[in-house]
């Protein structure tokens, strides 16, 4: 019998995930010796020694097919390797999976098996292959009705994907927010979207910069609302001007076309990473020292 004790002690020896170790244990019959020359065998232990490297380079992705969308932000440590077919070839199948079946977590997509292997073996066995850290980050998996359209726009070959759902029958003006959207970077559709604990603590940094610029109380107030309504302009998609006729927000030019903003997904690659801090030729010059 396989024991959560002996999964973790294979694990803390190589570094390879509980799945992983689970799997190998099973596959030998308890015998961690051979459990590890298993993992090492299949390139585990090798690709685990590279977790702890920054993965903050890949492609964003869109995936529609009839009612169903998804959107993947799939990490690699180099701009290199996230143009390699390979890379885009894994990327490709993470999204068809996911598009065919019932997953809500990340947990659930490394867990979908594919000719035998599971997501996180694919992963893993390229992570091997490639020689660099690979890592699935995050996905938005979404449902539209049939009064609705998708709308989507890929952004630089991969760094930036947008998603959108629009009431309505009309793809191009869903696809022309999907364009806005990768631009100009909203965070919300609209004003009720933005929490108000945001927007309090806004208002409380604005005031405290119209009160240091000398003005007084009432008329910092009044200065607060009206830099507000700014705020809003940057992070609220239906208040920003649209980028194909800034005389118009993108909320008119909607609404103009007799459609309404559902879902609005943007995905841009490495947001909120650490990024790798050496670059092309330092690696190569490390590499040649080490030959």
């Amino acid at each position: 019998m396989i024991t959560a004790k002996m999964v973790k002690e294979l694990r803390d020896v190589t570094g390879a995930g509980m799945l992983d170790c689970k799997k190998a244990l099973e596959a030998n019959d308890g015998n961690m010796e051979t459990a590890i020359d298993w993992l090492r065998e299949k390139g585990i232990s090798k690709a685990a020694k590279k977790s702890e490297r920054i993965a903050a380079e890949g492609l964003a992705s869109v995936l529609i097919k009839d009612n169903k969308a998804v959107i993947v932000e799939m990490n690699s440590e180099t701009d290199f390797v996230a143009k390699n077919d390979e890379f885009k070839e894994l990327v490709n199948t993470i999204l068809e999976e996911i598009i065919n079946n019932d997953v809500k977590t990340n947990e659930d997509v490394l867990s979908i098996e594919v000719n035998g292997e599971t997501i996180n073996d694919l992963i893993v066995n390229k992570t091997a292959k490639i020689g660099e850290k690979l890592s699935f980050r995050r996905f938005t998996k979404v449902v539209k009705e049939d009064n609705e359209v998708f709308g989507s726009y890929i952004h630089m070959g991969g760094k930036i994907a947008v998603l959108t759902v629009l009431e309505g029958d009309n793809e191009e003006v869903a696809k022309d927010v999907a364009m806005h959207t990768a631009a100009m970077r909203p965070s919300y559709i609209r004003k009720a979207d933005v929490p108000t604990e945001e927007i309090e603590k806004e208002r409380t940094v604005l005031k405290e910069q119209a009160i240091n610029e000398g003005k007084p109380a009432e008329i910092a107030e009044k200065m607060v609302e009206g830099r507000i309504q700014k705020y809003y302009k940057e992070i609220c998609l239906e208040e920003q001007p649209f980028v194909k006729d800034s005389d118009i927000t993108v909320g008119t030019f909607v609404k103009n076309n007799n459609s309404q903003i559902r879902e609005m997904i943007r995905y841009e690659v490495g947001e909120g990473m650490t990024k790798r801090e050496e670059n092309f030729a330092d690696e190569v010059a490390k590499q040649m020292e080490n030959k």
